[in-house]
């Protein structure tokens, strides 16, 4: 034989071969499956709060209310600080210089009439029964602005996992539901895929701050309890009660 044609013969053997392959990979049945999803929360009390304070002047001039603005806010700054926050969490987070203007009806030229200086500082605080003192003590030493207050969790991520385990208990419970239904049994876990999580940013809120920090009881602050979801799915091999088809 010729030896092209013993290469031809070789080749459209290798073809046939593999088509017969494929068509038994075809004729097998398909193992049965239960996929199920499910999600697992947990609520978490926040241990971290990030104040906003800030300190706004007004004078004639630029640099008289950049000075009362700087004397007030290192009194703020130092108030702070004696509430038992160390420097490293106290940090400047807003300096602005803004001319007020007046404009003349009659359409002469406008003129400043002042500038309003505003200097913010951002605390953050690791322990959250600190935030009524600071807020009060900044109020009482000439902050005039409490911008925000936000709640935060330092552990989300261990939150985050075990709101994971509830979600694979919460979908193998499912499973084994529906494998019970279908007059079989659960078999081993196939695959499990991580879905969506949530774990909340830093909850902002409006300090509602007395008007004299002074007197009476001090600002009160309540972070309530954050929530952290974990979504997964699941595909289980289900087992029939009957014999194998």
């Amino acid at each position: 034989m010729p030896k092209t044609a013993r290469l031809f013969f070789v080749n459209m053997f290798i073809v046939g071969a593999s088509g017969i392959a494929t068509a038994q990979d075809q004729s097998r049945p398909a193992m049965p499956q239960i996929v199920t999803s499910a999600q697992g929360e947990v609520h978490v009390a926040p241990d971290r709060a990030t104040i906003s304070i800030g300190v706004q002047t007004r004078a004639a001039t630029a640099a008289d209310a950049a000075a009362q603005n700087s004397r007030k806010q290192r009194a703020v700054i130092d108030a702070i600080k004696a509430r038992g926050v160390p420097a490293e969490q106290v940090s400047t987070s807003n300096f602005n210089v803004i001319p007020e203007t007046r404009y003349d009806p009659q359409g002469q030229a406008p003129k400043t009439t002042s500038y309003l200086v505003t200097n913010s500082v951002t605390v953050e605080l690791k322990r959250i029964d600190l935030a009524g003192p600071v807020i009060d003590a900044a109020l009482a030493n000439g902050a005039n602005q409490i911008n925000s207050l936000a709640f935060g969790i330092t552990a989300a991520d261990s939150a985050r996992r075990v709101a994971l385990a509830i979600a694979v208990a919460r979908a193998k419970a499912d499973a084994d539901a529906m494998a019970r239904a279908a007059g079989g049994t659960l078999g081993p876990l196939i695959e499990v895929i991580a879905g969506d999580s949530y774990v909340p940013p830093p909850r902002p809120m409006i300090a509602m701050a007395r008007a004299d920090a002074s007197q009476g009881a001090g600002v009160p602050v309540e972070p309530g309890q954050e929530v952290v979801r974990a979504g997964v799915t699941t595909r289980w091999q289900f087992l029939g009660s009957g014999p194998a088809r």
